[in-house]
């Protein structure tokens, strides 16, 4: 179909994991949730734990009464 007519347009809708035909047909893949919800939101893995600082910081806070220091 692509290699007869090279212009032919392809979609892809990601949320909802489907390539969209030319002739309007739906094809489904599959993806990791957490592929996906990175390509999603734009991060890759860094921007993605850098995003989870505050979660991060409150778990290390509480995690000092958890752990005895010396």
């Amino acid at each position: 179909m692509l290699e007869r007519d090279p212009e032919l347009e392809v979609r892809m809708d990601l949320a909802a994991q489907k390539l969209i035909l030319p002739d309007g047909r739906a094809v489904e893949f599959p993806i990791d949730a957490f592929s996906k919800h990175c390509l999603l939101h734009g991060v890759d893995e860094l921007g993605y734990i850098l995003r989870q600082e505050s979660a991060t910081a409150a778990y290390e806070a509480g995690r000092e009464f958890l752990v005895p220091t010396r």
